[in-house]
């Protein structure tokens, strides 16, 4: 038999869950109770302003470390980076005689050979 006529003999579906109706005459707060809230939204909570003022002061404190560090601490960042470069020269001095030496090397076992 056709499903659709069986569907049809058996009725209109049951309503499952509130209607439109329903939804439409909900409660609703007066606009004096959407003011209030509205209000405390804009206030915020005590703890979280305390927080806040408290984050603030400790990022201050870091910032103010840190420009200390920066300021005071040109000079030495200067020699450590002459450092660095001397180090670099020297590891390339290094690298450079070891591939010469292995260059050689591999001569000298590929004669023997």
């Amino acid at each position: 038999m056709n499903p659709i006529a069986m569907a049809r003999a058996r009725g209109p579906a049951p309503n499952s869950g509130p209607t439109i109706q329903d939804y439409l005459n909900r409660p609703r707060p007066t606009w004096e109770e959407v003011k209030e809230q509205l209000e405390k939204k804009k206030k915020g909570s005590r703890a979280l302003a305390e927080f806040e003022e408290k984050m603030n002061e400790n990022w201050r404190k870091e910032l103010e470390k840190h420009r200390e560090k920066l300021l005071g601490g040109n000079e030495s960042s200067s020699k450590k980076k002459e450092k660095k470069e001397k180090e670099k020269k020297k590891s390339n001095r290094v690298s450079k005689i070891f591939s010469f030496l292995s260059f050689f090397a591999l001569r000298l076992f590929l004669f023997v050979i």
